[in-house]
């Protein structure tokens, strides 16, 4: 897919060639100075008169009309060079990207090295090039009828640059991986809940299994009654649809400690139980399994690059659905590890499944917890549709997690979890725990609830109710499932240490 060679030779024909220029005086480096001198100035001119721009993100495509070999040249401004972040430069190739796959161009070849800076050097820049070409060019082909038209996309990409050939390629493969494994986790939210149970995200993590080699576990009810998963046998109670706890195991040490637990909430639709949703709340519950696809798609790029950690994914999975069986307010059950808890709201019953998934979890020796769920409307009240609440019992264990989310573009905002917050979860007259202490804080109440299985184990708890969809398309997706997470848990794995490191 990506070939990378040396310096840029003009006289090769090259369908689309991109070439990034910063807003200083000499807009050109020696890639843009040799085609101008080829285009006799007529560049510069064009820089002159305002038509190629620097302007971070701006876009400017030139027909060479056979001046030069190459057949177009597409300009990227990338603004001040200075102030150019790894960010901002991903957002300005997920941009670019777009417009490429929109113009049907089937090649690209990039002047790597014209989009470098001092603090963006080539192996950041072909990383961020791979991970956004292959974010910002996704798309949901859904279920309509296919055109006639010949779908076309770029197939084949040649990099330039001067660095170490190995070593950009390298950088190239692990951003296409990043952005690939996104991909999937935003196909798997963007799947209706018919097309995607329970049984079928056990199947996709067999799938994911027999790829990689990992360790699979499927639990099926029987198994979960005999291990005394109360918490989400309850929320299966109302569905035709059998529950499915799934684990995958990945040993990238020769002794199974230090495990990291990545626990996703895999409902995959919820109608709230007899707690119901509002006709417009309801629609796009096929979407609450985005916890769980986030961590598949962390465990799809951990198979691909093999970090030298040890990882167990766990995911509890069911609809949560009405019937004449369904569980309803005012229930009281028993969740793995013995707490009781007395069922308030059924719509609140994300904290149930992760409560017996998290528990689980620590079973297979994970000492080190984070779960990731779609879980409250509350967080988004707290903090938007751009920002992942997060909430934590272990200060240096959450600052990895919150190094890798910015590293992944991927930001959160920590909430707090008081004593008082869990006096409120330990508040039932007849049961260890409640699961819904009311409106007030109330992405804080189910973080803390978590939390309570949690206990000593270093957690994190991430809510990504406001940030798995989005309803307007940006620089790098479409509308619809963003993938969030993924690349923030499979960076923390890489990128993990103990404190006893």
């Amino acid at each position: 897919m990506f070939t990378v060679h040396g310096t840029l030779d003009l006289t090769k024909h090259e369908e689309c060639l991109l070439i990034g220029i910063f807003d200083q005086p000499n807009k050109f480096n020696e890639v843009g100075q040799a085609a101008d001198k080829k285009m006799n100035g007529q560049l510069t001119e064009l820089v002159k008169e305002g038509e190629i721009s620097a302007k971070k993100k701006s876009i400017t495509t030139i027909h060479t009309l056979g001046m030069i070999a190459a057949k177009k040249l597409i300009f990227v401004g990338l603004g001040n060079k200075k102030d150019l972040t790894f960010e901002e430069l991903r957002e300005a190739f997920g941009k670019v990207s777009k417009a490429i796959q929109a113009s049907r161009a089937t090649s690209l070849s990039v002047a790597l090295d014209t989009f470098t800076t001092e603090k963006v050097d080539e192996l950041d820049a072909a990383h961020a090039f791979a991970e956004a070409f292959m974010l910002a060019t996704y798309k949901f082909n859904g279920y309509k009828q296919k055109s006639n038209q010949v779908e076309k996309s770029v197939k084949s990409f040649t990099i330039y640059s001067e660095g170490d050939k190995e070593e950009i390629g390298a950088s190239l493969h692990v951003g296409r991986v990043f952005g690939k494994a996104t991909n999937s986790a935003r196909t798997l939210v963007n799947t209706p809940g018919n097309l995607l149970t329970s049984t079928d995200l056990a199947d996709y993590a067999r799938q994911l299994a027999d790829r990689y080699n990992f360790e699979v576990e499927i639990l099926e009810k029987e198994d979960m009654l005999k291990l005394g998963m109360g918490a989400l046998l309850a929320v299966n109670q109302g569905s035709n649809e059998p529950p499915k706890m799934i684990v995958l195991k990945y040993q990238g040490r020769e002794d199974w400690k230090d495990v990291i637990g990545l626990v996703g909430k895999g409902i995959t639709f919820d109608t709230g139980g007899y707690s119901l949703k509002t006709k417009t709340g309801i629609v796009g519950m096929k979407t609450d399994m985005g916890g769980a696809a986030a961590v598949l798609g962390a465990m799809e790029i951990i198979g691909e690059l093999g970090p030298e950690q040890n990882v167990v994914a766990v995911i509890p999975s069911t609809d949560n659905m009405i019937s004449g069986e369904a569980f309803k307010p005012d229930d009281v059950i028993t969740s793995m590890n013995g707490k009781t808890i007395e069922v308030l709201n059924t719509d609140a019953e994300g904290r149930l499944v992760l409560a017996d998934a998290v528990t689980y979890a620590k079973h297979h020796g994970a000492e080190y917890l984070v779960d990731v769920a779609t879980l409250t409307g509350g967080v988004i009240t707290a903090l938007g549709n751009d920002m992942t609440g997060a909430m934590t019992n272990h200060e240096a264990f959450f600052e990895q997690v919150l190094q890798a989310s910015y590293e992944a573009g991927e930001p959160m905002w920590r909430l707090p979890i008081t004593e008082k917050d869990k006096e409120r979860v330990r508040n039932s007259k007849i049961a260890d725990l409640n699961n819904s202490p009311g409106g007030a804080g109330h992405a804080i109440m189910g973080g803390a609830f978590i939390g309570e299985f949690a206990e000593e184990t270093p957690w994190v708890h991430l809510d990504i109710a406001g940030t798995s969809t989005t309803i307007s398309a940006n620089d790098l997706g479409t509308a619809g499932a963003t993938g969030v997470m993924t690349r923030t848990l499979a960076l923390l794995v890489e990128r993990f240490e103990t404190e006893n490191n």
